[in-house]
């Protein structure tokens, strides 16, 4: 095995992973533990920050046995924050996660502001993001106010949190595109907007100081250097596909999304997608998103399903987002939704409508990446995208485009090790096409007549 050049260490909702990357740009010695417990309760969904940082320690104890210091590249889930005590390092609140939904009240309150707020973030206003929540935080709690603006307590995202443990303090720092999934930057300065912190009531001299994603070369306890920063998502798309190239990636595991670049392509049609900074050099890629894909198909046997099963139920359509449909139609919705009842049909019926569903919404935004920007290869990734049925399924239905399933896996892992190793986007990409087996001609018959359905259901929601 080549010698290890740099450490990558991703910051996931449901696990805390960490690996090393050598110069082949290969991925080895991965080492896993669960992130804490989430505990939900009307719409609060915290965890324990502190059983959070003490597995990332543990994680990186079992690389710092290196003489020389070794780089370090993170990835974190985005819009999770806390607050913490800045004497001693303590949690003053949970780790408030993105699912949480007490941002909501913000929303409601700052809807007449959408326009500005999606013209400078690139986001639509909702309440996942960092602002909204944080807003409804410190109207409910004048001492949290106080003390962060009086200097003694201290706000961030999880990856703020984690450096400024790991660099004992010295740093209070967020990355670009992770603030940039805050509702406060200003998506085209890369700056905190005055603007957007006067709108939601946050003031900017509480916020972590923007930092780049990359060339970071800041030193952190027992001999790391941690050389990169990014969020999760765009921290695999570095991994998946390549720039100026007409591809996409869909990666689909707790939840999904379907990313793009524009490739200097400004249409307007794309409204309602979002704009997402994938590194420090300010390249926006274009995103669509699927919401909790696994928490609906959990219940039922969707490993065990096949192709065939897929379209199995032809006059039953599906859209299986129980949250809500995401971008880019933020479509309110509180649970699966089925066009008939489906009571009549056994668990695995319901797990191939399912499945059917996710390719469907899936095929649904390439076309219009396909359209809009070009798009003629499609790189799967995530956990999800290794069931055979949803690989040949996104093949069947995509048309003209070609399909690959990276073989890479721990996408956003990787995207980190690459960015602080200064390797290129998608190096040594390893990749095998989809074959579409083209004898089920059901499941893209069934997607035509789903998508005049969804299309109408969407339609009449906006009315």
């Amino acid at each position: 095995m080549a010698a290890a050049i740099t450490l990558a260490l991703d910051l996931g909702s449901t696990s805390i992973k960490a690996g090393v990357m050598d110069a082949a740009g290969e991925l080895q010695q991965i080492e896993t533990l669960p992130a804490p417990e989430i505990y939900a309760l009307a719409g609060r969904y915290e965890s324990d920050a502190s059983a959070g940082l003490e597995a990332v320690k543990q994680l990186l104890q079992k690389y710092r046995n290196s003489t020389e210091p070794l780089g370090l590249g993170l990835s974190t889930q985005r819009s999770s924050f806390l607050i913490w005590n800045k004497a001693n390092g303590r949690p003053v609140t949970p780790l408030v996660s993105w699912q949480d939904t007490r941002g909501a009240a913000s929303c409601k309150a700052l809807r007449h502001e959408e326009a500005l707020i999606q013209k400078l973030t690139g986001l639509r206003l909702a309440p996942y993001y960092f602002a909204p929540k944080v807003r409804q935080l410190l109207k409910a709690s004048p001492d949290l106010r106080s003390g962060l603006e009086q200097g003694s307590l201290l706000i961030g995202t999880l990856d703020t949190f984690v450096i400024w443990h790991e660099s004992e303090g010295r740093y209070h720092i967020i990355d670009e595109t992770m603030a940039a999934r805050t509702l406060l930057m200003a998506i085209d300065q890369r700056q905190w907007s005055p603007v957007l912190c006067e709108l939601f009531s946050i003031p900017q001299e509480i916020l972590p100081e923007i930092y780049p994603s990359s060339d970071l070369n800041i030193a952190l306890t027992d001999g790391l250097v941690l050389q990169a920063s990014a969020a999760d998502q765009s921290a695999a798309v570095i991994a998946g596909i390549k720039p100026d190239q007409r591809e996409a990636l869909v990666n689909l595991g707790t939840g999904g999304f379907v990313i793009c670049y524009p490739n200097g392509q400004k249409n307007e049609a794309a409204t309602g997608y979002l704009k997402t900074l994938t590194s420090s050099n300010g390249r926006v890629a274009i995103e669509g998103t699927l919401n909790a894909i696994t928490a609906a198909l959990s219940p039922f046997p969707y490993p065990a399903c096949a192709l065939e099963d897929l379209a199995s139920v032809p006059d039953v359509f599906c859209i299986p987002e129980p949250n809500g449909v995401g971008s880019p139609y933020f479509y309110t919705c509180d649970g699966i939704i089925f066009s008939a009842p489906v009571a009549h049909l056994n668990a695995k019926q319901i797990a191939g409508l399912l499945l059917e569903g996710i390719v469907f919404r899936v095929v649904r935004i390439l076309e219009d990446f396909q359209h809009l920007y070009g798009v003629e290869r499609v790189y799967l990734a995530g956990g999800l995208t290794r069931l055979g049925c949803l690989q040949q399924g996104i093949a069947l239905c995509s048309g003209s485009m070609v399909v690959y399933s990276l073989l890479q896996k721990e996408s956003s892992l990787r995207g980190a090790a690459l960015l602080a190793a200064n390797m290129p986007p998608a190096y040594r990409r390893q990749a095998v096409k989809i074959e579409a087996r083209n004898r089920h001609l059901a499941l893209p018959g069934k997607y035509r007549r789903w998508k005049i359905w969804f299309d109408r259901l969407m339609a009449s929601s906006s009315k």
